[in-house]
């Protein structure tokens, strides 16, 4: 992008035209934000297990004795060498605010289908303290529509992000967030999730790069990402896929 360079007075008045609509922005997210809280619940029937290093636990035993529950769907399947590029840069981002979420009631989980003695190993390499479990023995990212099997696969179409998606623009497995709500009974509420680049936010080094005088500098959307501990390796395509 050409920039023109200007007088400081004229800079402050392009600058200030910006900051009205930044706060726009600002001000529509608020409303967005209102209008999230007050969706409707739907209650969890099913059971679900899930593998922990601490043993089998149900989606009620993740709370960890709070009353809210976060999850992210990492994509990391059963057959995958490594997670991600894009879920562990997102994950990169998640450890600092663990005392945060924690002290206003709310716990964070990763959820993946690759069996915990993956999920462990890529955890080690990466050096992460979250929590993170499988959902190998379960439905549960399959019910949540992020996992789906061949047949699915092959079928021309997958439902993802609420939408039918052909197939040629999805994988086995594909990224999101789910959130829940444990009631003093013991009951399970699904209160929201979002998929693709809804979980953005999440992702602090991407804010930051907004206001880096190149922005993002991609091509695609995150092609620049790299697992943290790969970027002195020779370039090559981010992948979500393994």
């Amino acid at each position: 992008m050409e920039h023109s360079v200007v007088s400081r007075q004229e800079w402050l008045e392009a600058r200030r035209a910006l900051l009205q609509k930044e706060k726009e922005v600002t001000h529509a997210r608020d409303r967005l934000n209102a209008e999230r809280l007050a969706l409707p619940w739907v209650k969890v029937e099913k059971e679900y297990v899930f593998d922990t290093p601490s043993g089998p636990k149900t989606l009620a035993g993740l709370f960890d004795g709070r009353s809210q529950l976060i999850v992210y769907h990492f994509m990391l399947g059963p057959d995958w060498e490594a997670g991600c590029p894009g879920c562990s840069f997102l994950a990169d981002h998640l450890d600092g605010s663990l005392p945060h979420l924690n002290h206003h009631d709310v716990t964070l989980v990763s959820v993946s289908r690759a069996p915990i003695e993956k999920i462990e190993a890529y955890k080690r390499r990466m050096g992460w303290r979250f929590p993170w479990v499988s959902a190998f023995s379960n439905d549960f990212n399959r019910d949540f529509h992020v996992s789906f099997t061949p047949e699915e696969l092959a079928s021309g179409h997958v439902t993802y992000n609420f939408t039918e998606t052909p197939t040629e623009q999805a994988h086995d497995e594909l990224p999101g967030l789910s959130s829940f709500y444990r009631d003093a009974a013991g009951n399970v509420f699904h209160t929201y999730s979002s998929y693709a680049r809804g979980p953005e936010e999440l992702i602090g080094t991407l804010m930051i790069l907004d206001r880096a005088p190149k922005g993002r500098n991609e091509g695609s959307t995150m092609d620049f990402v790299r697992r943290h501990d790969e970027y002195e390796e020779k370039p090559k395509a981010a992948s979500c896929c393994h």
